[in-house]
């Protein structure tokens, strides 16, 4: 990974696709105690918290680590 944006923007990338996959809209995540901006901003790759991280992995039903895996390497 060349660096923290491009981290947070694979993330949000993986986290749009899971919340798709799911059949949910950005609206839907309202349901689960995130604002609309918030989440836009999550599937936009702006940084998270760790709180934000396990909220996801909570609304999900999926490790953090699976949602981490492979997104950073030191290569």
């Amino acid at each position: 990974m060349k660096g923290q944006a491009e981290f947070f923007r694979a993330l949000g990338q993986r986290i749009r696709a899971l919340r798709v996959r799911r059949g949910y809209t950005q609206e839907d995540m309202i349901g689960f105690g995130f604002s609309a901006r918030h989440w836009q901003q999550i599937e936009a790759g702006r940084p998270i918290t760790l709180t934000t991280l396990l909220r996801i992995s909570d609304t999900f039903h999926v490790t953090p680590e699976r949602l981490l895996r492979g997104l950073y390497r030191t290569e």
